[in-house]
């Protein structure tokens, strides 16, 4: 009898950190350090205009969905992958109106991608994600500098994108 109540207790644990969804328990399985996997995602123009096809997100922004990520890697620019889908997520609608700020701050500077679940779910596999919003930063050279799970902060995000543009410079 005790045996069961722990299985029930764990399974229980593990349905819990699952179903978060936006919670910072759940690992990339990506360290600083290693290259940004390159892939062809979905922008607005795959999409002939049509936001619907690239975000779940109310208020798009159409610079986050500019350019793919392949071909963002090739450009030699740092980049902001931000893996969010506001459809589902209140944390992530959240996280992208925060991203808009950031966007205007940085826009000659940078690359910002946002990444929908419904969209592009081959790159939730390629970056290994589970759960969101999350948070890549990515160097001019295509290497993961920072990576968050879960909503952020306008100063926490600011800071480490100021971190990878300094170390870029």
């Amino acid at each position: 009898m005790i045996k069961g109540r722990r299985l029930y207790a764990s399974v229980g644990i593990l349905v819990l950190s699952l179903v978060g969804g936006c919670e910072k328990h759940l690992a990339a399985g990506f360290t600083e350090g290693q290259r940004a996997p390159s892939l062809p995602t979905k922008t607005l123009a795959d999409a002939e205009g049509n936001f619907s096809k690239v975000t779940t997100y109310r208020q798009p922004d159409s610079r986050m969905y500019q350019y793919s990520v392949d071909k963002a890697l090739l450009t030699g620019k740092p980049i902001i992958l931000e893996f969010a889908t506001p459809g589902h997520c209140t944390n992530c609608d959240e996280q992208l109106q925060m991203l808009k700020a950031i966007t205007d701050k940085y826009q000659d500077r940078m690359i910002v991608i946002h990444i929908d679940q419904y969209a592009n779910p081959q790159a939730y596999r390629a970056y290994n994600v589970m759960g969101d919003p999350w948070t890549f930063i990515i160097d001019k050279n295509g290497i993961v500098r920072f990576e968050s799970a879960g909503r952020m902060l306008l100063g926490e995000l600011d800071a480490a994108v100021k971190r990878v543009l300094i170390a870029n410079s």
